[in-house]
């Protein structure tokens, strides 16, 4: 998770934070026991999740997978380098940073084709393309700055002619005229505000050369090495979560809700966060060689991206010899 992504969260009080284990068959053998390290609190960003715990798809594998809640204070890679977590949830410019610091990482599966942060105005002043932000007050938190330097390179913008306002991550100074736009994900803001009946637009900076990989699964080479076939499991299961959910994000979104009644999730707000989700998620990649895939080419975009972050990675990073296994090819 990003600090951007810890202010999005915790300013907005949006409801999209708890869900978690439900309801199994009994099992009729004994399932070996492993942990799946979210990325952060439950909510609909990880129901796939959370349908194949409850239709007990990793149980067709011999697993019994506990997923365990991320967090501002329970950070993705120390669990998985510690063998506490089989695998975790992160995205790849933490995992390449994680890696220079000595990390011994591989992704191994890819959840958002497209990631997730855009840039949201409002239709009467809007912002569709990079070269719109040119002249536009941009609320950002200032962590972020290099997602928006990274941007202005990839498109040929000037970002000095662009007005940088430090702001706390909700939609209230964007609604209060104080900036232009807003720097956000595509599941949270723009959410909030069309549960209020607010329209607004959005300009997916992956639509505009950004390239980061998020909502990746990623395992230690070691555990690669020697608790394979419970990686395989454990990402079959995955698969075949995210595939249901695709099938039906408003049931999703329902068991998201039901599973953790004290949480505070409001159902129309899952509901709108689910439907979004789907097409970061999956594309005619996914559609033709399987959910979580990646190719040669994505994979140098996302080199070539996190240059620009200041995280220089080889291709290698990417594994896919998982996904070759779960998908059969």
């Amino acid at each position: 998770m990003t600090h951007t992504q810890f202010n999005r969260r915790t300013a907005l009080a949006l409801g999209l934070g708890a869900v978690a284990s439900g309801l199994t068959a009994p099992r009729a053998f004994a399932q070996t026991q492993v942990n799946l390290q979210l990325s952060w609190l439950h909510s609909v960003q990880f129901a796939g999740s959370y349908i194949a715990q409850d239709r007990g798809f990793w149980e067709q594998s011999g697993l019994e997978v506990a997923l365990l809640q991320g967090g501002p204070n329970a950070p993705v890679e120390p669990p998985v380098v510690s063998g506490t977590a089989l695998v975790g949830i992160s995205a790849a410019d933490y995992t390449a940073a994680a890696v220079a610091e000595g990390a011994p990482f591989k992704i191994v599966a890819v959840a958002m084709q497209k990631n997730p942060f855009v840039v949201t105005s409002l239709p009467a002043n809007p912002v569709n393309a990079p070269a719109d932000l040119i002249g536009k007050r941009i609320g950002m938190a200032l962590a972020n700055t290099p997602v928006l330097e990274a941007l202005c390179k990839l498109n040929g913008v000037d970002m000095a002619g662009i007005d940088i306002v430090p702001t706390q991550y909700s939609a209230q100074p964007l609604l209060a005229g104080d900036v232009d736009c807003l720097l956000s994900w595509e599941t949270d803001l723009p959410v909030a505000m069309a549960v209020q009946g607010i329209d607004s637009r959005t300009m997916l900076m992956a639509d505009h050369g950004y390239a980061v990989h998020s909502q990746t699964y990623i395992a230690t080479e070691d555990n690669l090495a020697n608790r394979r076939a419970e990686i395989v499991g454990l990402i079959a299961g995955e698969v075949a979560g995210w595939e249901a959910y695709r099938q039906d994000t408003d049931a999703a979104a329902a068991l998201t809700v039901a599973r953790f009644p004290d949480a505070g999730l409001d159902l129309e707000t899952q509901k709108l966060q689910a439907a979004r989700q789907v097409p970061l998620m999956f594309s005619d990649l996914t559609d033709a060689s399987g959910f979580g895939w990646w190719t040669d080419e994505t994979v140098q975009a996302n080199i070539e991206t996190l240059a620009l972050l200041g995280r220089d990675v080889t291709p290698d990073l990417w594994d896919r010899s998982i996904l070759e296994e779960v998908h059969g090819t």
